[in-house]
């Protein structure tokens, strides 16, 4: 029997339904614009910052991915570095995260070049430079041995065979065929899909084939927006919140699954991709939003004489939102966030809401006041 899906007679020939998509493309694009609109709203400075803490979510993110935990502090020290942000406080970086930071940057920016083995073996170098994934040897910047590549999970005993990948025999016609789609095929949001699932299917290396794929799917997103907000956001650190729904969406597609005849439909994965996509661009929205408001609260108040401690209280909320702050503020936590006592908490509370900064809850007293950003 024909289990998975390289091996129907169609392959790679993929099918989707364009009707149960296109509103999720719309949506997309949709938001694709908004970000374009609210990066017009915010300064280079901040934009550098939001530009910067999207590299280290994919960067930790999609390791994470794969099981593997990396130091944030080394992750800011790359992408300080690879920059060009000097920073002697982020000085503790390591060669093996300067070069993932390297693979994300040249996805993210060298879109227009392209996808060939020799960048893809190089990209694969760059993650295994021991030639070693933890104590087992690997092939590395080539294609994966002559073993079977199964993807294998459940207790000892009782595993659950989940997929099984094309034969070595047959990898270089698979990547070539592969390479030449890519290349020839104009950026599109399906493409992205696509060619994350394709990749994903062949999975031609013996490690890593996961934070390739993802990389290529940056490198699509990146030249079909060029540039403008890619870097603003991350995949990765989506996929990651909902690992469980993207190996569902991959087993209903790739063969281990199937409640249909027509194993070459990959609209079920389109539809998990896109929303996905939908996702990191709404919650990169709602990030960017609170930014411009930070900056219109800054500048209106940019006369104020406030303490340290006052501008860290803030900047605290304003940087969560002050809708997501929870419970709003109150003494207690201002004493918490100030690392402050009880009377200098009042005292401060106090200038803030004559300044106009805060004000207080409507019914809030005693001590239950709280008081919310008044922007």
């Amino acid at each position: 029997m024909k289990r998975w899906i390289w091996e129907q007679d169609n392959y790679p020939h993929f099918t989707y339904d364009l009707k149960k998509l296109e509103p999720l493309i719309q949506h997309i694009s949709l938001e694709q614009g908004y970000l374009i609109a609210l990066t017009q709203m915010m300064n280079h400075d901040n934009i550098t910052q939001s530009q910067f803490e999207a590299l280290e979510s994919e960067a930790i993110s999609t390791a994470a991915i794969e099981g593997e935990i990396l130091n944030r502090d080394s992750v800011k020290a790359s992408i300080k570095r690879k920059l060009g942000l000097v920073d002697e406080r982020y000085d503790r970086g390591d060669i093996q995260t300067d070069l993932l930071i390297e693979i994300l940057i040249d996805a993210n920016t060298n879109y227009d070049q392209e996808l060939t083995l020799e960048r893809l073996f190089g990209w694969h170098n760059a993650l295994f430079t021991t030639k070693y994934m933890g104590f087992k040897k690997i092939n590395v910047a080539e294609f994966r041995g002559e073993e079977s590549m199964e993807i294998v999970g459940g207790p000892a005993g009782k595993e659950t065979t989940y997929y099984v990948a094309p034969p070595r025999e047959i990898l270089e016609e698979e990547m070539q065929r592969y390479l030449k789609w890519f290349n020839e095929t104009p950026a599109t949001l399906v493409k992205a899909a696509i060619a994350h699932l394709w990749f994903v299917i062949i999975h031609p290396f013996d490690d890593g084939n996961g934070r390739l794929t993802r990389a290529i799917t940056d490198l699509v997103l990146s030249k079909i927006e060029s540039s403008k907000i890619s870097r603003l956001y991350s995949m990765s650190s989506t996929i990651n919140s909902d690992r469980k729904g993207y190996y569902k969406a991959l087993e209903k597609t790739t063969g281990y699954v199937r409640k249909d005849a027509d194993h070459l439909d990959i609209t079920v994965w389109c539809e998990w991709f896109f929303k996905t996509l939908h996702t990191a661009l709404l919650n990169t929205k709602k990030k960017l939003g609170f930014i411009i408001e930070k900056t219109k609260f800054w500048d209106k108040y940019q006369n104020s004489d406030f303490n340290a401690r006052q501008i860290k209280v803030l900047n605290k909320i304003l940087d969560i939102g002050k809708d997501n702050f929870q419970g709003d503020l109150s003494k207690k936590k201002y004493m918490i966030i100030a690392n402050t006592t009880s009377s200098t908490a009042s005292r401060d509370i106090a200038q803030l809401v004559e300044l106009g900064c805060l004000k207080q809850i409507e019914g809030a007293s005693g001590r239950n006041v709280r008081y919310t950003i008044n922007s």
